[in-house]
């Protein structure tokens, strides 16, 4: 490993680095380990290029040299392939008309899915498309509402709370299978299609859809598939869809949009009104069993994702205060306020781990390295790179690619956090 000018270079850098999904290679929000990051961050990074785009709430995604976004142009949700070393456009495809709710821009939500030769596309209104990277083909395609049965979540009185803000979990890859939280209150909740034909392989459970995206990761020596619904939070295993466990969650509003964390059997969810719960997977004689064993309303969180580091879990809390929480507990460790400057009620904050250190960046475009520390928060150093955002950010090859989306005149920007 050497070090250049304040940044750690290791042969990460020597290859072409992907950030295919939602939050990252594991959906964790790590950076990979062979990954390039930054020791301390650039007192001006370098903007490499920023291009303009349509209204936007979804993330970028990185793969194999290319960019993929999702924006609205001209009142329909249209998916882009760029070059990602000059920004310039590959092939651009309509997914569907936009939705429009109360909040915020008729803009996308889902962020897109790179699986080698294959890019998918999930639309507000529920719909799936499995599209050609090369050349943006369609390939197969999928409509919740009209071929599963499933309620759109677009629509007021469908489920607690007013409007609501449609299809907005990223499906995950297992194998050969694309795992989506379709939202059936038929049998459809979670579906397992091919990834390769969008042929069904199996449907699972009745609950409306949230907003949290799915993980998929082993509990308790099972291998299944975590959800967090309308309804709370439930399990399916991966090969066939059978149930395995559930805990209610209920709240005013479902707004349920947090990924769940996942660390050795414990799965963590936040709620914004319940706040955060910690739930215990254990395996017996029947099979697998789940238990709240501990819930923390001064640490509920909104729509921010978390991040685990070891035994600690790093997000945004209630009164926009960067809190550390012990995982097995959900004792608060530290909290820190006055990173979070946004003036809106739902702030937002996104958390990236970059080795022993963590990427804090705020939905008004400051960045922030502190210490991944449950002792204190320790911050290394902060720039401002971008302007509002409620984007989570792509990194790969030492590289941040951010949406600013959430105005009229929405853009996307790559910036250099090595250089």
């Amino acid at each position: 490993m050497v070090s250049l000018s304040g940044v750690v270079l290791s042969v990460g850098s020597l290859r072409s680095e992907n950030w295919a999904q939602w939050r990252g290679p594991q959906r964790t929000g790590h950076v990979p380990e062979s990954s390039s990051v930054p020791f301390t961050l650039p007192a001006e990074p370098k903007v490499v290029w920023r291009i303009k785009t349509g209204e936007s709430f979804a993330s970028p995604v990185v793969s194999d040299g290319k960019v993929f976004y999702s924006d609205n142009v001209g009142g329909k949700e249209m998916l882009h392939a760029i070059d990602a070393a000059t920004a310039k456009e590959l092939w651009s495809a309509g997914v569907d008309d936009v939705h429009k709710d109360t909040q915020g821009p008729p803009a996308p939500r889902c962020t897109p899915l790179v699986d080698g030769e294959r890019v998918y596309a999930q639309s507000c209104r529920g719909e799936l498309q499995c599209r050609s990277v090369a050349d943006g083909k369609l390939i197969w395609r999928i409509n919740y509402p009209k071929d599963l049965g499933a309620i759109f979540i677009g629509e007021k009185g469908t489920a607690p709370g007013a409007a609501r803000h449609g299809n907005n979990a990223s499906p995950v890859i297992d194998g050969d299978h694309l795992i989506a939280c379709v939202g059936g209150t038929n049998g459809a909740s979670v579906v397992c299609f091919d990834k390769r034909t969008g042929t069904v392989i199996w449907k699972s459970q009745n609950d409306q859809a949230g907003y949290a995206a799915p993980m998929i990761a082993t509990v308790a020596g099972v291998k299944q598939v975590v959800c967090f619904t309308v309804e709370g939070v439930l399990s399916v295993a991966v090969d066939d869809g059978r149930f395995l466990w559930r805990i209610p969650v209920k709240t005013a509003f479902a707004r349920h949009a947090t990924t769940p964390v996942i660390y050795n059997d414990m799965v963590v969810v936040a709620s914004h009104q319940v706040g955060l719960l910690g739930i215990k997977v254990s395996r017996n004689e029947g099979g697998l069993s789940a238990e709240q064993v501990w819930v923390n309303k001064e640490a509920a969180m909104n729509f921010s994702s978390p991040v685990a580091v070891g035994k600690h879990l790093y997000g945004l809390g209630p009164t926009k205060n960067i809190i550390c929480v012990e995982i097995a507990t959900g004792k608060i460790e530290w909290s820190k306020e006055g990173y979070i400057s946004s003036s809106a009620d739902k702030a937002h904050a996104v958390f990236l781990v970059m080795g022993k250190n963590i990427l804090l960046s705020t939905d008004t475009g400051e960045l922030v390295l502190f210490a991944a520390d449950p002792k204190e928060c320790r911050e290394i150093s902060r720039a401002q790179v971008c302007g509002l955002n409620w984007c989570n950010p792509a990194y790969a090859d030492g590289k941040l690619y951010l949406s600013e989306g959430i105005k009229t005149a929405g853009g996307l920007l790559c910036v250099d956090l090595l250089n």
